[in-house]
This record gives structure tokens, sequence and C-alpha cells, in this order.
């Protein structure tokens, strides 16, 4: 795929830029329900990189989804996808037929996975949450690594991102991407002097105007403070980070037999919704409890997540749902557009990096 020409030099000519095509060294991350063509489209045409979350998509649903994006914009995007899905090698088969950028992923996918992506000219990234993740894919071929420290949100680990970023930039050749906890030019700033490629944010860009988020959900992340998310395995099984609600409240105090009615319930839903089979989402639970080692009545509450998300982030019912939040949540209080917001980062960064150029001055040798 040829990169489109910009108009104007980038402010950063980073390893990140030159593999992908984008302008600038910002990702937005395949964030379920908030990540579809409208967000993608304008966070490339900001010259960034979007990326579809396709992980609450069918296949078909997908297949519309990236062609909404290319009507919209001539510029390199990206799709999220589930390694472990039953219909994963249909979707990538999907990604190279469109001639995607980019296929980034939540699970490391394996070696012959990256491999056919690879082959076909699609580069690839996975998401990681550890030192040892990181040097797996990269031995495998992954073109660049996103590493998520423990401020980000949704399903997360728990070592901070200042400690996890640099283990990871010694550890692998290949050029690496922080996130959790960025949402301004002085993250961008520091990630680059950490020796990251760029910076990927989920929540400052949820938290955009050209996020289809409701603006009333919108409105209950920007009053969050920094001590209003929770990170729980109670929803669904897993460490995931979320503004504190009545849902979460409830979830944390409830026994975990309790909540498998409503589990079963919302997998029911969740299978309508898609037009997946039960078949499917039995392979994609044993996938789950295989590749987490996760106990049955985990896999059976997995079924909640989906659900219980699109509640909160497109029915507009926050304290019914689940609000996926990184720690950023508290800091974040004004409306951008993606434009906007990609523009004032770089500048940013771009102001940050210079200023400490000129102040910090080496003392003399000893």
């Amino acid at each position: 795929m040829t990169a489109p020409a910009f108009d104007t030099a980038p402010a950063f000519d980073t390893p990140l830029c030159r593999l992908t095509g984008v302008r600038h060294p910002l990702v937005q991350t395949g964030m379920g329900w908030v990540a579809g063509p409208r967000l993608v489209s304008a966070t490339a045409e900001a010259g960034a990189l979007g990326v579809l979350a396709s992980a609450t998509m069918s296949t078909s649903r997908l297949a519309e989804a990236i062609a909404e994006v290319k009507r919209r914009t001539d510029r390199p995007f990206g799709v999220n996808l589930r390694a472990d899905a039953g219909d994963a090698e249909e979707r990538v088969d999907l990604l190279i037929r469109e001639r995607v950028a980019v296929a980034s992923f939540a699970l490391a996918p394996d070696e012959r996975l990256i491999g056919r992506l690879k082959d076909a000219g699609v580069v690839v990234i996975p998401s990681v949450g550890a030192r040892r993740h990181a040097e797996k894919v990269a031995a495998w071929g992954a073109d660049a690594v996103v590493v998520q420290g423990g401020e980000g949100g949704g399903h997360t680990g728990a070592v901070a991102t200042t400690l996890l970023l640099p283990q990871v930039v010694d550890a692998v050749d290949v050029p690496v991407i922080a996130a959790g906890g960025f949402f301004d030019g002085r993250g961008l700033a520091a990630a680059l002097c950490y020796g990251a490629a760029g910076i990927a944010m989920g929540t400052r860009f949820l938290l955009t105007t050209d996020s289809a988020v409701p603006d009333a959900v919108k409105r209950h992340y920007l009053a969050a403070a920094t001590s209003d998310t929770v990170v729980t395995s109670r929803v669904d099984g897993m460490p995931h980070r979320m503004l504190r609600t009545g849902l979460t409240r409830a979830a944390e105090s409830a026994h975990p037999l309790r909540r498998l009615p409503a589990a079963l319930r919302q997998a029911w839903a969740f299978k309508e919704l898609t037009g997946m089979s039960w078949r499917r989402m039995l392979a994609d639970g044993l996938a789950l409890r295989r590749n987490h080692e996760l106990p049955w009545s985990s896999v059976l509450l997995a079924a909640n997540a989906p659900m219980l998300i699109k509640a909160a982030l497109v029915d507009g019912r926050p304290q019914a749902g689940v609000l996926p939040a990184g720690q950023v949540a508290g800091v974040i209080d004004e409306l951008p557009s993606c434009a906007e917001l990609v523009d004032r980062i770089v500048g940013e960064a771009a102001a940050v990096l210079a200023d400490r150029a000129a102040t910090v001055r080496p003392g003399p040798a000893r």
C-alpha cells in the first residue's frame, strides 16, 4: 500500500510513521463499540493511525465498516482482530483482500498468522502487557508492538507504563508503541525519550467530538476523577479497568454463581446482535479458557462484557453498563475533534522537546 503524500512535513518522523505511512506517531486503539468508521476515518484524516474494532462485529459487518472507512478517507488505517476467534482466518483473508494497512491484535497471533499477513504486505502490530510477550511476538516476525501499562483502560496489567515501556524497548528490535496513561504532548515527548516510536490512546480518542459515544456518556467520563476507575475481574473474569458505576459495585459484591444467569442472557443477546452461531461462541470460549487459564465460570462471565459495554457506550445507560476507561479519564475535561487533538499533541510534544534541548545542558566532564 502506497502511503499518501501530505502537504507539510511531519513534526516527528519515527519508525511508526515510516512503517504504517501515517504522518504522526499516534495510534487510536481498537475500542469495541467505539472505534467505528466515523472515529477511525477522522483519526486517519488527522494524520494518525485509526484502528477499527472488529471483535463486536460480524465478519460481514466488518467488511461494510472497512468499505465505509475507505469511502471517508484514502489514508492508512488498521483493524484490530482477536487471534483466538473462531473465524480469525476468515477475517485475515478479508484484511488481505481489502489491502488494509495494519492488523493489530489484542491477543498475540501465532507465527503462521503473522507470516500470512506479512507476506501480503499487511503490517502486524500485536498489543502486549509483558516483556516476555513482546520478545515472543517479535521473534515470530511482528513488525511492531503496542505495550500497555496498568494505567490503561479495558483489559490491562499491573505494571506501570514507566516501568514496562523501557523494559520492552530494551528487549526487542522492532518499534515499540507506548499505551496506558497518555493524553497530551508531554506524554508523547516522554514516550519518545524512553525510546518508543509513538503512543497509542483509547480514552483520549473516545472523548472527542468524532466519537459516536452519546454526549451524556461523554459527560460522565469528563466528570470522573483519577480515583474513579477500578480494576476488577468480576465482570468478565479478567482484570478490566473501568469507571466505577452502580453495576461495578454490585458485581464486586455479588457471588459469581449469582452472576451466571445474567451472563447467559447477555451471551444470547450478543449472539442475536452479531449473528454468531453457538458453535462459534463455544469455540471462542474454549480459546479464551485455554489462553487465559480461566475456569468455566469466568468464561461464562466473559459473555457479559460486550453487551454491558454496549449498554453504556452505545445505548447511553452508563449506570447499567460498563465504561472501560484509562486513569487519564480523570484529567480530561474537554472534547476536541480528532484533528484538533492530534495537532495539539504533536505541537505540544515538539515544543516540550525543543524547550528541554535549549535549557538542559550537560555539566562539565569529570
